[in-house]
């Protein structure tokens, strides 16, 4: 197909606009409605800048989670082998604090980072969906 000599191309810079078929402004699917208003999902599954930062804030959260975790649990183990070393001939304290004083707050964090992450999930599904 011959072009004409006075037409040229021009070069778009911004960003791309979706339109909405118009048998489809009254769904509910994952399409936008027809006030151009796009949801969050829509941002996250075609994988836009504004997409990118509600992922990575619940990346953050959960990494925050993750990390407070891991002090704790550093902080609760971590001075045991300077405790068992401060007293060479308690054999006894040793288990007793291995086997059943440290059991109980390992459960308590574990059900802690469980209840945090399900919850930062949730508030991150209540962020894309609108509610």
């Amino acid at each position: 197909m011959p072009q004409d000599p006075t037409e040229h191309r021009v070069t778009v810079t911004g960003p791309p606009r979706r339109t909405v078929p118009p048998a489809r402004l009254r769904s509910r699917g994952r399409h936008p409605q027809a006030t151009g208003h796009y949801r969050p999902r829509t941002e996250i599954d075609e994988q836009t800048t504004l997409g990118h930062t509600y992922v990575r804030s619940l990346m953050r959260s959960q990494l925050r989670a993750g990390l407070t975790a891991l002090a704790v649990l550093g902080l609760l183990v971590g001075p045991l082998p300077l405790l068992f070393a401060a007293l060479p001939d308690a054999r006894r304290l040793e288990w007793a604090v291995l086997g059943f004083g440290l059991y109980a707050p390992l459960v308590l964090l574990a059900r802690w980072y469980v209840r945090r992450a399900e919850r930062n999930e949730r508030d991150f599904v209540r962020l894309v969906e609108d509610r």
